[in-house]
């Protein structure tokens, strides 16, 4: 997965001078997370809806005219902007992006292509992400299994089971917390199915016979196929 293929595209800049009223009416009209600020076609820095919410909340708990004047006319992107603020290439991967996201505690990045900024990825995207992840607009069923240690063999076993049981198949995603799992255990991982079933119970009698440990099933009466 490319950040490219993901990104909001052809995003909306705006300049240092551009006042901070202006940039919270942009974000706001055009339901935006956040803007990259340029200056002589390279950028400078990037401003948040969150940046924008703050400033005004702080002039409306004053309720001082004078800083009402100044929000509206004065106040200026670059005043408050995240000067040089990480950015991520569009031939990056979406992994590296949610990495460094953690890292970082960043919730936005600018994305570059040589030299210019050509998208945007934020909490929108991210969202967007996880939901064809786990196949939230589609009626599927889905045990939550582990943790367990993934073998050669593990996934396809799983698979082998869960349709040995009358399921059909739609995803299966070992996940982690943490390079240690979450737990202390490195290699353990658990394992997300997602499947479409007449009944998730009877995928869930196979699984637990089998010896896999079920922490949680979701039964979305998933026979119903879109």
């Amino acid at each position: 997965m490319i950040v490219r293929n993901w990104m909001q595209q052809n995003p909306t800049l705006v300049d240092g001078d551009t006042l901070l009223a202006e940039a919270k009416r942009i974000l706001t009209e055009h339901n935006l997370q956040a803007l990259p600020v340029i200056e002589g076609g390279r950028l400078r820095g990037m401003v948040t809806r969150q940046h924008c919410l703050r400033a005004a909340h702080f002039v409306s708990r004053t309720q001082n005219p004078d800083e009402y004047h100044f929000f509206a006319n004065r106040l200026k992107v670059k005043d408050i902007m995240v000067r040089n603020p990480a950015t991520l290439q569009a031939t990056d991967t979406m992994e590296e992006c949610l990495r460094r996201g953690q890292e970082l505690g960043v919730g936005q990045f600018p994305v570059m292509d040589g030299g210019r900024v050509v998208g945007v990825i934020s909490s929108k995207e991210i969202f967007s992400l996880a939901a064809h992840f786990l196949g939230a607009w589609e009626k599927r069923c889905g045990v939550t299994l582990g943790p367990m240690e993934i073998k050669a063999g593990t996934i396809g076993r799983i698979a082998d089971l869960v349709e040995g049981a009358g399921a059909e198949v739609q995803a299966i995603y070992p996940i982690a917390r943490g390079e240690d799992g979450g737990n202390g255990r490195p290699h353990e991982r658990k394992v997300i199915v997602r499947f479409h079933a007449v009944e998730a119970k009877k995928v869930v009698a196979v699984l637990e016979a089998a010896g896999f440990r079920v922490l949680e099933y979701v039964d979305t009466k998933c026979d119903e196929k879109p």
